[in-house]
């Protein structure tokens, strides 16, 4: 690998969350088959309500309570829901929503390995809650030997995150509440290392607690046999990027790419797909991501690293990532099977030319295309030909600069647009990948350029303001070393890549990861899905 660094991240040190109350919904029955809201509460009338402990919760670290050897700083609030049945049926049953939302977070690590910080705990009705998609469950342990187990936040940027889904609670009485409590813990971590650039910074954030879903996915919007397309736009429209993480790139949204699609960004968006696959539990080898609506067109990305038997071990291949990248696989995100996910060259004549690329014309547009056809020839059939802009740009408009940048040289404004491949596969764009992350992100470079190798050459130690940053707040990074389709147009045998910590570099000697990605056809409907791993999106055409 060309390059390797380390970094340190500066970390916070005040924590401040506001915690928002959703008012009690009400149902009066009023006879067979009619219902009306209802704002004040009788017998003849269930009584769901809900509340939180307080409004605030809040962590000031300062020199007086969090010096060394001390203990950790923690602050709780608890959200219940109530329920009382009518004293007609003296039963009831709902289902009601629970949901985090960060709003702001400038936190970081001051670790290079990256210690948690941050810790979530939740505890629901019926224990400690050790699952939350989108978040890693730890143990994180304090300098005097405590341990706090629950989920890292500390670079967990805006997000809304989603602890209980249509939970149940019933009632058969109409005098007594069922109440359900749901406790919130934020624990700063006292790692008896120099936290002294913890001062001055802080998180925002509020539990929402309430009997309404919120719109979060396409499936909230759309229904069998609606176009995808048009059920991705009615998503952007209908709910917030805070809530879906998809952000519409129109002239009015800042440092977007200004050409009117629509991207996924942040952590752990709902763009799951099961593509190449009919099976009721998608395999992992079949499930891709949404990239977004470009060009009219959804844009898919297989989501964990293409495996051998889908590339083959022809052309480009050079050994699987096990093999190849042993040393770098404590950062993988994923859920494939690293023994089995290929690493490729991007041309293996060193020329980085792709239309005669090998990887190009035989692994992806060849190979790829008899694995699906293996599976059913109507999955290659869903894939539209696209038209890749393949000219690249220099090292410093692709590494340096931003993703605005990136995205106006490679496939903007400023692109080459002589230099193009027509093929149904291709790679990520650097500028997908730096769109990947949330808005605070992509003013940063991909590299940061200012610092220094070790003795030996091996690790670059920098100052880590880069996309190394985005790393958790980046859907797009899988913890792979793996290709972009650009080039740098620099040097003839240069090609831009993504890093395991989620920095951006150029290489050519070594074998990467590679992550088939392509449009689909416009026409292409939607079946059913939640966009999640477990209930990814189905499509048909």
């Amino acid at each position: 690998m060309e390059k390797k660094k380390t970094f340190i991240i500066i970390a916070v040190a005040l924590l401040v969350l506001s915690i928002g109350i959703t008012f009690a919904y009400f149902i009066a029955k009023t006879g067979p088959g009619s219902s009306a809201n209802a704002n004040v509460t009788t017998g003849t009338v269930d009584d769901l309500k809900f509340n939180v402990s307080k409004e605030n919760i809040s962590l000031n670290i300062n020199q007086f309570n969090f010096a060394s050897g001390s203990g950790n700083i923690t602050d709780t609030v608890t959200a219940t829901a109530s329920l009382k049945a009518n004293s007609t049926k003296n039963t009831a049953t709902y289902n009601y929503y629970v949901y985090f939302q960060i709003e702001s977070n400038n936190y970081a690590y001051t670790t290079t390995d990256k210690k948690p910080e941050i810790v979530l705990s939740i505890t629901g009705p019926n224990g400690e809650i050790t699952s939350v998609d989108g978040l890693t469950y730890v143990s994180a342990t304090n300098a005097d030997g405590t341990i706090v187990k629950g989920f890292d936040i500390t670079e967990q940027k805006s997000s809304v995150i989603k602890v209980a889904d249509s939970y149940e609670i019933s009632s058969s009485s109409s005098t007594n509440y069922t109440t359900q409590d749901w406790t919130f813990t934020v624990t700063f971590i006292n790692l008896d290392t120099n936290q002294a650039d913890n001062e001055g910074k802080n998180l925002t954030g509020k539990v929402l607690i309430q009997s309404n879903k919120l719109i979060d996915s396409v499936s909230d919007v759309a229904k069998s046999g609606d176009n995808l397309v048009t059920a991705i736009q009615n998503l952007s429209t209908k709910s917030k990027p805070s809530y879906t993480g998809l952000y519409h790139h129109d002239s009015n949204l800042t440092n977007g790419a200004g050409d009117n699609s629509y991207r996924f960004a942040g952590a752990n968006p709902n763009n799951y797909v099961c593509f190449g696959s009919d099976e009721t539990t998608c395999p992992t080898e079949n499930l891709y991501r949404i990239i977004g609506v470009i060009d009219g067109k959804v844009k898919l990305i297989h989501a964990y690293g293409a495996t051998t038997d889908m590339l083959g071990t022809d052309e480009g291949y050079v050994k699987t990532y096990q093999e190849e990248w042993a040393d770098f696989t404590a950062n993988y995100k994923g859920n494939g099977d690293l023994t089995k996910i290929g690493t490729y060259e991007w041309n293996k004549t060193s020329d980085n030319t792709w239309s005669t690329s090998t990887t190009n014309t035989t692994n992806l547009n060849t190979n790829y295309l008899t694995y699906l056809d293996g599976k059913n020839t109507k999955w290659k059939n869903m894939i539209a030909d696209t038209t890749w802009y393949v000219g690249g740009m220099t090292g410093d408009n692709g590494v340096l600069s931003n993703a605005k940048t990136a995205y106006n040289y490679e496939v903007g404004a400023n692109k080459d647009a002589t230099t193009t491949v027509t093929s149904k596969i291709g790679l990520m764009y650097l500028s997908d990948y730096y769109y990947g992350a949330t808005p605070d992100y992509w003013t940063l470079p991909g590299f940061d350029n200012n610092g220094s190798w070790n003795s030996d050459h091996t690790v670059w130690s920098g100052s880590g303001n880069d996309y190394s940053k985005a790393y958790n707040n980046n859907w797009m990074s899988t913890g792979l070393i793996e290709w972009t389709i650009s080039r740098d147009s620099d040097i003839s045998n240069l090609a831009f890549y993504v890093g395991d910590v989620g920095d951006v570099g150029v290489g050519n000697s070594r074998g990467y990861a590679v992550r088939p990605s392509f449009s689909l056809s416009s026409s292409i409907k939607f079946t059913s899905g939640e966009g999640t791993a477990v209930n990814p999106i189905r499509i048909k055409i």
